[in-house]
């Protein structure tokens, strides 16, 4: 396969993403920590515990990311950590970031630092937490400490990750704490969340002018089960609209339609409140039309075959790489660069992954053929983390982690997105050393 080679823009960034909470270890002041102490919350009984020790050696991973050749990384500020208690901050939390971020720098790696990924302080928990509308003014006092305090290591921020799947999560499918099951708090805690970022938007560039500050959104292909069924159709449609491009649409124009609002008017401050855009992606959901759920805006229930099905424990997710190209050029529109902030899978054996990275990256090639500005991809994630309430029962990592003895591993995928970044390019020799099977998917054969 000698001379078959897609080649990625001068300047791409070929980074990983991670989260404090699932990175640093013993983060005890936020919720999620309470959360995973009671029992039957988390898949396998574990806690995160040291998760990967970065509070104390996340250099060393820092060294391994570089030794890949990759030239950024992503990484979250824990608001338990720099504000343990209502307007007191700790400056050893922060001295600490300042370390991290001084790290990534002297090795070359250009950080992306998210401000919000999914915990929050006890203090702003038992306040009533994102349902609570002071959580807006809160949520940019801590963002304009942040940036004051580390913007002159870092200039892209994200300000809230996936805020669609933690409002799910959270205040719906009630498996994340507060482990709530209402619509209307769903509906309140976006609005929350629309109006936190765009005040955190205007405070950060008030701080840091020349900042590129963005939304980091989750987005699935939910397509109908049964592509004939009107019903699928409709329910599809409904799930694609509400959780994937309400938000997006209301950082762009400021506009929050139904169910957050009526579509009528702005929100004036959310009006191209984000200078770039963030997208996760995992993969396609196929639904269908379910009557029992008739009577709310979720009214569907995945069908995937288990040939075509992620492993464990996400057999509702379909690797469907085509996906990506699809959400990247529907982005395209709204006229911001982009960002692959999330795309990876769990694969303790390594067998799915390598062709994974190899198709899906092929997609995104796809899309910049098409003329869509992606500035680059952020595989998720480095080292094995924990993984929400599914614990240690998923491995995501490029790197295997034992959390008993934190040794590490390699995985044959590391090599394999390392010789990509390095190359800035994908060709048919690596294709043919990873994952011959997917030969004709990532050259189009």
């Amino acid at each position: 396969m000698t001379g078959r080679i897609l080649t990625f823009p001068d300047g791409f960034r070929w980074g990983v993403a991670t989260a404090a909470h699932q990175n640093e270890g013993n983060n005890t002041r936020n919720d999620f920590w309470a959360w995973e102490q009671i029992p039957g919350h988390v898949a396998d009984g574990s806690t995160s515990g040291l998760a990967c020790d970065w509070w104390n050696r996340a250099e060393e991973d820092f060294d391994r990311a570089a030794a890949l050749g990759l030239n950024t990384l992503r990484m979250s500020v824990e608001w338990s950590r720099v504000e343990p208690r209502p307007g007191v901050w700790d400056a050893a939390a922060f001295d600490r970031y300042r370390e991290m971020l001084k790290g990534l720098l002297a090795r070359g790696l250009e950080p992306m630092v998210t401000l919000h990924h999914f915990t929050n302080p006890l203090w702003l928990a038992q306040r009533g937490g994102w349902a609570n509308g002071e959580v807006v003014s809160l949520f940019r006092r801590y963002a304009a400490k942040v940036v004051e305090t580390l913007g002159d290591l870092c200039q892209v921020w994200c300000t809230i990750n996936e805020p669609s799947i933690y409002a799910a999560h959270a205040y719906v499918l009630g498996k994340w704490s507060p482990g709530e099951s209402s619509l209307l708090k769903f509906i309140r805690v976006t609005r929350n969340q629309i109006k936190a970022h765009a005040a955190a938007y205007h405070a950060i560039h008030r701080r840091q002018p020349g900042a590129q500050v963005g939304i980091v959104k989750h987005m699935a292909a939910f397509d109908p089960a049964d592509p004939a069924s009107a019903a699928d159709r409709r329910v599809a449609a409904i799930r694609d609209a509400l959780l994937n491009w309400r938000f997006v649409d209301a950082v762009t124009e400021g506009r929050l339609k139904f169910p957050f609002g009526t579509g009528l008017g702005r929100h004036a401050p959310a009006v191209d409140s984000s200078d770039f855009i963030g997208l996760n992606y995992y993969g396609r959901h196929p639904l269908r039309f379910d009557p029992a759920a008739a009577g709310t805006l979720f009214a569907g229930e995945t069908q995937v075959p288990p040939e075509i099905a992620w492993p464990e424990p996400w057999t509702d997710r379909e690797i469907y790489p085509a996906g990506l190209q699809r959400f990247l050029t529907r982005l395209a529109r709204y006229g911001r660069p982009l960002y692959v902030t999330e795309n990876g899978m769990a694969d303790a054996t390594d067998e799915i992954r390598p062709g994974f990275i190899l198709t899906h990256l092929a997609a995104l090639h796809r899309a910049i053929r098409q003329g869509v500005d992606v500035r680059g991809y952020y595989y998720w994630t480095l080292v094995d983390n924990y993984e929400w309430v599914e614990g240690w029962t998923t491995r995501f990592g490029l790197i295997a982690l034992d959390p008993a003895t934190q040794e590490r591993t390699p995985r044959r995928s590391a090599q394999l997105y390392a010789e990509i970044a390095r190359a800035n390019a994908i060709t048919g020799e690596m294709v043919e050393k990873y994952a011959p099977a997917a030969m004709g998917q990532v050259f189009g054969d």
